[in-house]
């Protein structure tokens, strides 16, 4: 599988969400994100990981694939041991 745009730019929306709290939403403007992010949120509440079209909250789908999409980030981005 590779990684396309589209699919770092969902993962991108996806690592936004503060995990510690789920009473928290994003919101994606229109009207200032990149179009890449529109879209990439428009796609993430097609396939049902976000309430909204531009963001919105995560459901239960997406609050899990937004832990696995953070917890990726931290591997890959802490120094080793």
């Amino acid at each position: 599988m590779v990684f396309t745009p589209d699919l770092v730019a969902e993962l991108e929306i996806l690592a936004l969400y503060d995990l510690s709290t789920l009473e928290e939403g994003i919101k994606v403007h229109a009207s200032t994100a990149l179009p890449s992010a529109v879209a990439a949120a428009q796609r993430l509440h097609e396939k049902g990981l976000v309430t909204l079209k531009d963001g919105g909250y995560l459901t239960s789908l997406g609050l899990g694939a937004a832990q696995h999409a953070q917890a990726l980030v931290t591997v890959l981005t802490s120094k080793p041991v």
